[in-house]
């Protein structure tokens, strides 16, 4: 048996999840669990706390994979960006810090990578050739999984759906520097201040008591997301998009009004056809899937 261990990055909160692989069988989720982010850390403390969880209450893993919220070289892992993280990211060699200090293979890929890669292999699009995974929180985020195994493009940035630009004289700069990109248009902090609101449970919350400012709020927000789902299931066209984060957390309140607005705006491809489901596995998944990449790449090397 190999016990792999995957963690998941966030601004607020680290995800952690241990899978133990067995030759000839699924992999299976044994240990799961969320601790905080240290505040305002340098990536020089939070990488001794990455270390610290890496060290494990129940034996050492065999490698570790972690999943960033943002963009880093592929060779050399290196961070690129990292905006909705404190601290001065950019340039910071966190493959090789992380390597150093816990003695392990370090795998790093984009945190909804992650997400999709164990939602295809493990969770809601368990069994599907071809997937797109969309998470909805702190910023907007995605990844696509095709024929058994994901797809991070020639840079690892396949699947940022959340910087595609939906208002192009938008007022608003995203994190990424462009104007009217998704993400600054429908992540969850918008959402809960178009509705007066300090969180986007506050939102849905007001919504089902008939709260008009929060339903406009949830009807503009899930239209600029139909349209850009509807712009990814052009082209791409998966068999499932999957979607996750913690707006997902709202269930049908949010997933409904989102159909709707695809219907609205995909046309090329039949919507009849069109699977939008929620996530499965929870807020762990993308540190699932932080393990299950490590596992691809073990696999890989054997071949």
């Amino acid at each position: 048996m190999t016990s792999i261990l995957g963690l998941d990055l966030g601004g607020t909160n680290i995800k952690l999840a241990r899978v133990d692989v067995v030759a000839d069988a699924d992999p299976r989720i044994v240990e799961t669990a969320v601790h905080p982010t240290p505040e305002g850390g340098s990536p020089e403390i939070v990488v001794a706390r990455l270390a610290e969880l890496a060290s494990g209450e129940h034996g050492r893993p065999i490698a570790l994979g972690v999943g960033i919220p943002g963009q880093f070289d592929q060779t050399t892992g290196v961070i690129r960006a990292l905006p909705n993280l404190a601290g001065s990211w950019s340039g910071f060699p966190l493959r090789r810090a992380l390597e150093e200090q816990t003695g392990l293979s370090v795998t790093l890929l984009n945190d909804t990578q992650g997400f999709t890669l164990a939602e295809s292999r493990l969770g809601a699009a368990r069994g599907a050739t071809s997937v797109v995974g969309v998470a909805l929180g702190t910023g907007i985020g995605g990844g696509i999984w095709r024929n058994g195994s994901l797809n991070p493009g020639v840079h690892g940035t396949a699947g940022e759906i959340g910087h595609q630009v939906i208002v192009p004289d938008s007022p608003t700069v995203c994190s990424c520097g462009n104007r009217g990109c998704l993400e600054s248009v429908a992540k969850a902090a918008v959402l809960a201040e178009r509705a007066g609101r300090d969180s986007t449970e506050e939102v849905f919350a007001a919504a089902a008591d008939g709260d008009e400012r929060a339903l406009a709020a949830i009807a503009t927000v899930t239209d600029f997301i139909g349209i850009g789902l509807a712009n990814v299931l052009t082209i791409i066209d998966p068999e499932i998009l999957v979607i996750g984060g913690g707006v997902a957390d709202a269930g049908d309140a949010l997933l409904d009004p989102i159909r709707a607005a695809v219907a609205r705006h995909l046309c090329v491809v039949p919507v009849e056809d069109v699977r939008i489901v929620r996530g499965s596995l929870g807020t762990t998944a993308g540190a699932v899937g932080a393990a299950l990449a490590v596992h691809e790449d073990l696999a890989a090397s054997r071949a």
